[in-house]
């Protein structure tokens, strides 16, 4: 059990990370789950937002690690907020599955608070661990948009993957059953992952993606490793379905 969880999640505990690096006009957001913990996150304000974004992360490092991506976020004219999960930089506790799904609602709450508006007008921003994370939410509440960037299908399959030669869908207690969730998601659906993604297969994030109700679009990054940033063009796509899902042009 021990084990698994060592494999699973690589937190980074404050004061490690980049902490020196927040992006400019950064505000510490603190807030506390269902359960008691208490978690930090950081929250980059937009005056009039295309978008007012959650972004789950993966499961390496802590949020400080994230600031160059917050500020590509803001460069589209998004408001964000990136949190940690229990166990990682600033927040208690130790990082579980059922920790990680308390954790997101936690966050959307908090950020819905912050930026002065509904639950169901947030957009979740979900990578690898972090998309199975924001597609538990958004499964069981409405949002405006899910975008997922080299998510699996199930943590299962990523392991089997890894570990052909042991019974690890009989082994492992942490499901994180994304493919199972995504048909309940009835948000419309942007999807990235790239080819050549030696962590998450790409082959899993297409299957999730075939699971997915319309409207939903995919996008492939050719060559592109499981930590490779996006390319360049990514940046209009992404800004293209943040326009097609804000309240305004709903």
């Amino acid at each position: 059990m021990w084990l698994e969880t060592s494999l699973v999640f690589f937190p980074t505990r404050y004061p490690d990370g980049d902490w020196d690096d927040r992006p400019n006009g950064a505000e510490d957001v603190w807030f506390d789950t269902a359960d008691g913990v208490r978690l930090h996150a950081w929250f980059v304000p937009c005056e009039r937002p295309v978008a007012v974004l959650l972004f789950a992360h993966g499961n390496a490092g802590n949020l400080s690690d994230r600031a160059f991506l917050l500020e590509r976020l803001r460069r589209l004219g998004a408001a964000v907020m990136i949190f940690d999960y229990r166990g990682y930089g600033r927040s208690e506790g130790t990082p579980s599955e059922k920790g990680v799904y308390l954790d997101v609602r936690a966050a959307a709450e908090a950020l819905a608070r912050r930026a002065g508006v509904r639950r169901s007008d947030l957009v979740l921003l979900g990578r690898s661990l972090g998309g199975a994370a924001v597609v538990d939410l958004a499964a069981e509440e409405a949002v405006r948009g899910l975008v997922l960037e080299s998510t699996f299908t199930s943590l299962t399959d990523v392991a089997a993957y890894h570990f052909p030669w042991l019974p690890v869908r009989h082994m492992m207690r942490m499901r994180f059953d994304t493919a199972s969730k995504i048909g309940s998601c009835r948000c419309p659906l942007l999807q990235s992952h790239g080819t050549a993604d030696t962590i998450v297969p790409f082959s899993l994030g297409r299957q999730l993606f075939e699971l997915a109700n319309d409207p939903k679009r995919f996008l492939t990054f050719d060559g592109l490793d499981h930590n490779d940033p996006p390319p360049r063009w990514y940046d209009a796509e992404l800004l293209d379905f943040l326009r097609s899902v804000s309240p305004s042009h709903a």
